[in-house]
């Protein structure tokens, strides 16, 4: 199994400082590499340049400037060169798909914040001094780091990343060959439904409430952003003390609100494992889910559009990116693997207009958003236990010994 750690870091003041010079010097060097991209496809010959190019400049600059390109790793710069190559490439995968293409910008110094070190050992050490009593990581350039293990690590190793979330920064490490802890068998198998009322509905009819953080911090979250609306956009190094809290401040509300919601995520996929040894889910596209309605053009009016809905969709999608189903999926598949359960993902299209006993399918089964009443049969229930009844019944047509 793969899996990945991230623990918090506590810098002493000088290595917090170098730290964020190595954030400065990678973001440097990713610029400087798209910039050259940039003039050599501008220029008459239409020059290609990829990433085997820039990689073997890497010594030159090295070279050129010791005192900061020649501090930090040689493979983390390589990594951060991979960073731009990926973007590029993902840049002309979508032109040549017909999509928005998007092409790469260049990164702010507030808008970088991640360096790669692509294997343990070579630029950096994890678990630096066995024989401490506290765990460090030693970076090339910075030192021997305290970092905050609250939990043991398994597995081997693989790479190891540096990432700063406001003032605060983690070491995040992926490991290779983790084992896996199978929980016992429970014999109970269920269907679920996400929905935006309640955030799960079960084929059981247990509801688990949708925690809305998201709209809890609405408020507050709000006057953050009017405050800092009130300064004029500056660079980082031109902005007063004012400026800089009120930047912060909203970032902290956004980091409260992800980190409350991924822990949701967390604490309700466990307690799903924990009780199901089969779940059977809808296989949700939630990208297009979230897309804003097309405009309709008024044919007797031209240049006027009709009204398409695009208020209470908007409304919508702010609750599904509210309520996180990817990321509670994602967290779901992630246990059940480590748990040795089966987790089965369904078409979800009329799974919330069939009707479970006689299998009429109609737009008019579902009267209200938690009333289910058949137009055949007069069946009636809870539209989302219904959805959840559904979905089971779907994963059984795949998997026949789910009863």
């Amino acid at each position: 199994m793969h899996r990945a750690y991230k623990f918090l870091l506590r810098p002493t003041v000088r290595q917090a400082q170098a730290l964020s010079e190595m954030l400065r010097d990678h973001c440097s060097l990713y610029n400087a590499a798209l910039q050259e991209r940039r003039d050599a496809y501008r220029h008459s010959s239409k020059t290609s340049i990829r990433y085997g190019g820039q990689s073997a400049q890497l010594k030159e600059i090295r070279a050129f400037d010791p005192e900061r390109q020649g501090r930090w790793s040689f493979s983390s710069q390589q990594a951060t060169l991979r960073r731009l190559d990926k973007a590029m490439q993902a840049f002309f995968r979508r032109v040549k798909a017909g999509e928005n293409p998007g092409y790469p910008r260049f990164r702010g110094v507030n808008w970088f914040d991640t360096v790669d070190f692509p294997k343990d050992g070579d630029g950096c050490r994890w678990d630096s001094t066995p024989h401490a009593p506290v765990t460090r990581v030693r970076l090339q350039g910075v030192g021997h780091v305290r970092v905050h293990r609250h939990r043991p690590v398994r597995g081997r190793v693989k790479t190891v990343a540096v990432k700063r979330e406001g003032r605060q920064w983690y070491v995040i490490l992926a490991c290779d060959e983790v084992p896996a802890e199978p929980l016992p068998a429970t014999g109970a198998v269920t269907g679920i439904d996400m929905g935006v009322a309640h955030f799960l509905t079960t084929s059981e009819g247990e509801h688990q409430p949708s925690p809305r953080h998201g709209r809890h911090h609405a408020e507050a979250l709000a006057d953050a952003q009017r405050a800092l609306k009130a300064f004029p956009r500056r660079k980082r190094e031109n902005r007063t003390a004012r400026h800089r809290r009120a930047v912060e401040k909203v970032a902290a509300l956004h980091r409260k609100v992800r980190r409350r919601r991924t822990d949701h995520a967390h604490k309700t996929a466990l307690a799903m494992v924990r009780t199901y040894d089969v779940i059977a889910h809808e296989r949700l596209s939630i990208a297009n889910m979230v897309r804003a309605p097309k405009p309709k053009p008024d044919t007797g009016n031209p240049g006027a559009f009709l009204p398409n809905g695009a208020a209470a969709k908007a409304g919508l999608n702010k609750s599904i990116h509210d309520a996180g189903w990817g990321v509670f999926l994602g967290i779901l598949a992630h246990k059940a693997e480590s748990a040795g359960r089966k987790l089965i993902p369904v078409d979800p299209r009329n799974t919330s207009r069939t009707c479970p006993t006689c299998g009429h399918v109609s737009g008019e089964n579902r009267t209200t958003q938690e009333k289910f009443e058949c137009t055949q049969c007069g069946h009636t229930a809870n539209a989302d236990q219904v959805g959840a009844l559904n979905v089971a019944v779907r994963a059984g047509l795949v998997l026949p010994d789910v009863a």
